[in-house]
């Protein structure tokens, strides 16, 4: 199982697999169940979680029920404890809206949620994240993850996240990370798929991000917090929820005018 997914992951088109990979994965995790491990977006569980990973695979990742991985599941948390994401009257903006999410938030009465990207067939909008079709000053709260990395000019795609929030508006802003590395590893003029993949562990990725993500978004505009509830959650809630303690949430600010 963990070489089939390894293999389709990384060979198979995104844009196919959203549309087919939440009917197989439902049959599979029939074969997965048990309550040694817990997606606390439905409160399913299972004896583990599916490995997957498009270059490395990771163990215990990819949750059966939702399709949710790790930083799915933190975010989750994250919103349902420290937030009041769940009761406050939103307008949201979901960049490539993950599948894990998508059914939830647009059922939950208390939001005005919209989806949008280039390529994905759950977008309400089809959209380029350089040139968004809203006015300035729209939404309370924007969700953006694992998209910069694919974009040559991922400071200017922040400022355009940034146009489009209210002031006082914060977002979500997650991408792939080296927590090892100071400095942002980055070369928008790689075009070889191989050496994309040795440097930034992906063919369409431009970067792999270091500890200097934050001071990116700073350049941006936005007053940022790196939300460390992954370290905070016990270490049975974290083999729980399977979510690492070095995952970190980048909660990034518009401010007040």
């Amino acid at each position: 199982m963990k070489f089939i997914i390894s293999i389709v992951t990384r060979l198979v088109p995104r844009s196919y697999l959203h549309h087919v990979s939440h009917f197989f994965l439902t049959f599979v995790g029939l074969f997965y169940l048990g309550n040694r491990v817990e997606d606390p977006i439905t409160g399913d569980t299972f004896r583990q979680f599916l490995p997957y990973g498009r270059m490395v695979s990771r163990k215990n990742a990819l949750s059966p029920s939702t399709l949710s991985l790790e930083r799915h599941r933190l975010m989750w948390l994250y919103l349902q404890r420290e937030t009041d994401f769940f009761q406050a009257p939103y307008k949201v903006l979901h960049i490539a809206p993950e599948y894990c999410f998508l059914k939830r938030f647009k059922s939950m009465k208390n939001l005005d949620y919209l989806t949008g990207d280039l390529l994905s067939p759950w977008a309400d909008i089809k959209m380029d994240i350089n040139h968004m079709p809203f006015e300035s000053n729209t939404f309370d709260v924007v969700f953006c993850n694992h998209v910069l990395e694919h974009i040559p000019d991922d400071v200017h795609a922040m400022r355009e996240i940034g146009r489009v929030m209210k002031p006082g508006a914060w977002a979500i802003l997650q991408v792939p990370m080296n927590p090892g590395a100071e400095k942002t590893d980055e070369d928008i003029s790689i075009t070889d798929p191989k050496e994309r993949e040795r440097r930034f562990l992906q063919s369409d990725h431009f970067r792999l991000y270091g500890t200097d993500y934050s001071e990116r978004l700073e350049k941006a505009g936005f007053q940022v917090e790196v939300n460390n509830l992954a370290l905070r959650l016990s270490n049975e809630e974290r083999e729980r929820f399977a979510v690492p303690a070095a995952e970190m949430l980048y909660i990034a600010r518009k401010p007040n005018a």
